[in-house]
């Protein structure tokens, strides 16, 4: 049976997550217990996403520092343009908060409960 590309490239990513991506995997985790099925490095339109609740709709994104420069920002504002269009709501969660389990729960409960009442 073969596998789409995309389904590669999120194992691999998967397999290689960073510090602040483990980190936040093992926080996120957390909210399958209140009814949120989170995945991690999931296709999603086409793209692959650090974390999505596709319930809700939502794509997290965890940002080191390399997301300052000026062609990943770019790049950053454009798949967000194209996650919004398709329905999709993302939150950019800087490195240093996902590596503090309790600052990035409560930034994504906040972001769930906007969700909810929207």
């Amino acid at each position: 049976m073969s596998e789409y590309p995309s389904t590669r490239r999120a194992r691999s990513l998967r397999r290689r997550a960073n510090a602040p991506e483990q980190k936040a995997w093992e926080t996120l985790r957390q909210l399958r217990a209140e009814g949120y099925a989170v995945r991690r490095q999931v296709s999603v339109k086409g793209l692959t996403v650090d974390f999505a609740i596709r319930s809700l709709r939502l794509v997290i994104e965890i940002d080191g520092a390399i997301h300052s420069l000026e062609a990943v920002h770019k790049n950053d504002v454009e798949r967000d343009a194209m996650l919004r269009s398709a329905g999709w709501h993302v939150i950019r969660v800087p490195a240093e908060t996902a590596m503090s389990g309790d600052h990035l729960i409560t930034l994504v409960r906040d972001e769930i409960a906007k969700r909810i009442r929207e």
